[in-house]
């Protein structure tokens, strides 16, 4: 499956929001090597370059690289602490809606291992997500910034 688009409910998992309490351990981790591995794939396969890659650093819950190809640079997102990834416009320190749709070339994630996640998946409401796993401290960041998407919740900046 290239694309994550089902109607099925989104169960968020323990480290989704990548903002964790001391007491809870850190959160798991995306293989960094991997997501690299997948972008040069992916852009060999857009028929492009890697633009340049940012690793993940607090407090944002993603790496985010590009593939610059003959129609113009695609912004890719991987989450730093499960194997997602999203697709946008420009590069920013955080997202809530400003997602784009995978392009054709999203399926080589999704054959490295990483779930490719749709505009449509991402901009689901808080509402339609199990979000069961949260702690408190997370319910409190999700409401300080105001955040009311999946992908708001997911690809974030909480300082």
């Amino acid at each position: 499956m290239a694309h994550d688009e089902g109607k099925t409910r989104f169960t968020l998992p323990r480290g989704a929001t990548g903002f964790f309490a001391p007491g809870d351990g850190p959160p798991p981790e995306t293989d960094a090597r991997a997501f690299r591995g997948a972008l040069h794939a992916a852009a060999r396969a857009a028929g492009g370059r890697v633009g340049g890659m940012e690793p993940q650093e607090y407090p944002r819950s993603f790496h985010t690289a590009s593939v610059v190809h003959r129609t113009g640079e695609t912004v890719v997102l991987c989450h730093a602490h499960h194997p997602w990834i999203a697709f946008a416009r420009e590069r920013r320190n955080w997202y809530d809606e400003e997602f784009t749709a995978p392009p054709w070339w999203a399926s080589v994630f999704a054959d490295a291992g990483f779930v490719v996640l749709g505009g449509e998946r991402l901009g689901l409401p808080l509402a339609a997500v199990d979000t069961s796993v949260l702690s408190r401290a997370e319910w409190r960041q999700v409401r300080t910034y105001g955040i009311g998407t999946l992908g708001g919740l997911l690809f974030n900046a909480w300082a």
